[in-house]
């Protein structure tokens, strides 16, 4: 890659290395530059850009950086569309981050240009919580960088980045009592472990309340195990001091086998494991009883996650054992993060498809209706919209409502992330369409993307295109698809903005908040010419049908 002063002769497709604003002209660092742009920066005068221009062996950083991140992603992954050079991994549900260290190291050693940033192994994570990003930190990377990158990847017989599920355990707790043990440390005990269990999608089935002595607790844990428990928790009223103490005793009196006693993690130094009947038991240590992080929890978030817990597993959880000096580590138990403290989500995004208007220029019909290879042409937009990374599809409906609704609901039955509403207004014009739209969206929507159905091209690709640039905290509030620098449709808009779209009115959408907003745009540029491409007339029916024909 050749990095610099470029003349302006010999910029076009080369990337903008830095934003150019000046005489009506506007362009962001990493514009392409189209022969378009370049005949404006030169009627402005401008002579020479700073720019990036490739070479053949080099990998544009958004396709360096997707193809990496394809490669690194196992289950319970997800991967979002690239941006400047980004490819973040989320995670599907809740469960255990999975991270290959000592390649994820490997990989990182290979090129400047190709980085990898992961949460530690072992870190819980939630839905849609960001797990890793990949970064290539120049405009391109060198293939051979990508290649190796690759061959890391694929170097062993299991991903370098997953996420392990969480799995429903039914569990059982044994507590002992010594003379003067109060009920009411019981009781809370009891609560917060029935808390710390459904945290993880599992359930507290039994509790015993025993003698601090070993036929008790053998008698008890046999009790827990007819009753169907598959996990066996034993707090004593005393902390375990020795493999033959109490606990470990009982547990064997059961018939069980202890495994490991002590763990390189404070709080936490005292846990015992062991097993019964095939299932996990585990001597918790007097930290337990406490909601706040500790070292049963590291153990009890492998099991539930179907992780081996062993001897060797749990000697290696020193390094990062130390939790009790770690006062920002969350306590989701005790109460709920402050704001801009808690994890990175992947930002909650909705489609809302404008399918409500009456199609006048086409001359009759109801275009959202028209046949488009096969099935009603709006339908080519909802399954773009249900097939991209949104979290729910909104269509508005307005000329022939139950008439399109049907037509839509008879393509795809069943889909729990379509929702309709009916704008009655839908006659004064677009605007309305938008403003029944955002209002239908619900408080925990962070932006929508407004389409229109009546843009068949319009693929899952380029609306994930389009979430993946958003970004608020970096200035990337409304992202516009452009095409050869011209700037087209379906556009993502931020929350802060849906006040001011609940206000439009007339028949041209939002575009003005586009020009009142210029330091929040971010454009997107697109291949191909479906951002552009609406179907407004017959003709451009017919146009669209012999251009997709196979």
């Amino acid at each position: 890659m050749r990095f610099g002063e470029t003349p302006i002769d010999e910029a076009a497709g080369a990337i903008l290395g830095h934003s150019w604003r000046s005489g009506g002209i506007n362009f962001a660092k990493g514009r392409t530059l189209s022969p378009s742009d370049v005949a404006r920066l030169k009627a402005a005068g401008v002579s020479t850009v700073v720019a990036a221009r490739l070479d053949a062996d080099d990998v544009h950083e958004d396709e360096a950086a997707a193809t990496v991140a394809k490669a690194l992603a196992g289950e319970g992954i997800e991967v979002t569309a690239p941006f400047t050079g980004r490819c973040n991994h989320f995670a599907r549900g809740s469960g255990l981050a999975m991270v290959d260290h000592e390649r994820i190291d490997a990989l990182n050693e290979l090129d400047e240009s190709v980085t990898v940033a992961t949460l530690p192994p072992f870190a819980r994570v939630e839905p849609r919580q960001m797990v890793a990003t990949v970064k290539v930190i120049p405009y391109a990377a060198p293939r051979r960088a990508v290649d190796r990158a690759l061959e890391v990847a694929h170097s062993a017989n299991r991903p370098l980045i997953s996420v392990a599920p969480f799995r429903a355990m039914r569990a059982g707790l044994v507590q002992t009592t010594l003379p003067g043990t109060r009920d009411k440390v019981l009781d809370k005990t009891l609560a917060t472990t029935t808390k710390r269990l459904r945290s993880l999608g599992s359930a507290l089935v039994g509790e015993r309340r025993v003698a601090h002595d070993t036929r008790a607790i053998a008698a008890a844990l046999r009790e827990l195990a007819a009753d169907g428990c598959d996990l066996f928790l034993i707090a004593g009223a005393s902390a375990i001091v020795d493999r033959h103490d109490v606990v470990p005793t009982g547990i064997a009196a059961a018939g069980g086998e202890v495994r490991h006693f002590g763990m390189p993690v404070d709080p936490g130094n005292l846990l015992l494991t062991g097993e019964l009947d095939g299932k996990p038991v585990l001597g918790l240590p007097g930290c337990a009883k406490s909601p706040k992080y500790n070292g049963f929890d590291m153990v009890l978030e492998r099991l539930a996650a179907g992780l081996t817990v062993g001897r060797a597993e749990i000697v290696r959880m020193g390094a990062g054992g130390l939790l009790a000096e770690i006062p920002s580590r969350p306590q989701p138990r005790d109460e709920e993060p402050a704001e801009g403290e808690g994890p990175q989500q992947a930002p909650r995004v909705a489609v809302l498809v404008l399918a409500a208007g009456r199609s006048t220029r086409m001359g009759g019909p109801n275009k959202m209706l028209a046949d488009a290879k096969g099935e009603p042409l709006v339908v080519h937009a909802i399954k773009a919209a249900l097939e991209s990374q949104a979290v729910e599809v909104v269509v508005v409906l307005g000329h022939m409502a139950e008439t399109v609704r049907t037509a839509i609901e008879g393509a795809m039955p069943g889909q729990s992330r379509l929702r309709f509403v009916t704008n009655p207004q839908f006659a004064e014009g677009l605007s309305t369409s938008v403003r029944a739209g955002i209002a239908a969206l619900g408080a925990d929507i962070d932006a929508a993307v407004v389409q229109l159905g009546d843009m068949p091209g319009v693929g899952a690709g380029l609306l994930n295109r389009l979430i993946a640039a958003f970004s608020p905290v970096e200035g990337r509030a409304i992202c516009v698809p452009t095409v050869g620098g011209k700037r087209g449709n379906p556009v993502l808009w931020a929350r802060r903005f849906f006040a001011e779209m609940a206000m439009l009115s007339g028949d041209s959408g939002a575009k003005h908040l586009i020009g009142e907003h210029a330091d929040l745009v971010c454009e997107v540029e697109m291949a191909g010419d479906a951002a552009l491409t609406d179907i407004d007339t017959p003709d451009a029916l017919a146009a669209w049908r012999a251009r997709s024909a196979p």
